[in-house]
């Protein structure tokens, strides 16, 4: 199996197999370069047929839409004229089921509602540029993600990724897996969240961790104490600032 069916493969389980998208580490969206996005889109038309037939609808495989509430906001996000323009696959609702078809969108226009807020469920915008380092910018231009997902085999592209793409994990060649790994911390970073859980990440995030510290009878300094003189003030506040340059100052008279 090579390793773009792979990647295609990981792509849908990861989209479309983490509750048809209802999920918060599913792929929001795809970058790949112009001549690579033909491609793409065949490769994943083609797999997503294997796995949920040619009526994905009627697919037991396929979860529902949450709620009605989600499935009109889905609805709203994929029927503005902008983007309903860009489908090139699926796009297909039953409101009776609450279910929405895996549906892929291209170069879907950076002012859309959907390009504006998670969406959080089965659409997938696949967005294009000329080279993958371009794709970093534009991940970073956004709200900062819980995971950002990789697939290469270029080593330095994956350096480059994992130096310059902030987000709450990153996982390259796959999708989701790396909340399958007990060892690794996850959280979110910025607008994704704050803090981290998992095995011993999860005992220090539920842990307060209590400071204590210990002192002698020595070295009291005068200067905490009322009254305060002009002197001693210039004094704590030197020692506040910890500037020792206004702490010498201060004991020299000169502040």
């Amino acid at each position: 199996m090579g390793s773009s069916l792979v990647a295609t493969r990981r792509i849908i389980v990861g989209k479309w197999g983490c509750n048809n998208g209802q999920a918060c580490i599913a792929p929001d969206y795809i970058i790949t370069t112009k001549d690579y996005a033909p491609t793409l889109v065949e490769a994943l038309k083609k797999e997503l047929e294997k796995c949920y037939g040619k009526d994905p609808l009627e697919s037991k495989d396929l979860s529902r839409i949450v709620n009605s509430n989600h499935f009109s906001r889905l609805s709203t996000l994929l029927d503005e004229e902008k983007v309903s323009n860009t489908i090139v696959h699926g796009g297909r609702k039953d409101k009776s089921q609450l279910k929405i078809s895996p549906t892929i969108l291209l170069d879907v226009p950076e002012d859309s509602l959907i390009m504006s807020e998670e969406i959080f469920g089965p659409l997938l915008p696949i967005t294009t540029v000329e080279k993958m380092e371009d794709s970093f910018d534009i991940i970073n231009s956004r709200s900062k993600p819980l995971a950002a997902y990789l697939f290469t085999n270029d080593k330095k592209l994956k350096e480059h990724f994992v130096k310059s793409v902030s987000a709450g994990g990153l996982l390259i060649n796959d999708v989701a897996l790396h909340l399958a790994v007990d060892t690794l911390p996850f959280g979110g970073v910025g607008e994704s969240g704050i803090g981290a859980y998992h095995g011993k990440h999860s005992f220090d995030a539920f842990s307060h961790k209590k400071g204590v510290l210990y002192r002698s009878f020595f070295g009291d300094a005068p200067a905490r104490y009322p009254p305060y003189s002009p002197g001693k003030l210039n004094l704590l506040k030197a020692l506040l600032s910890g500037n020792i340059i206004r702490i010498v100052r201060a004991l020299l008279g000169w502040a």
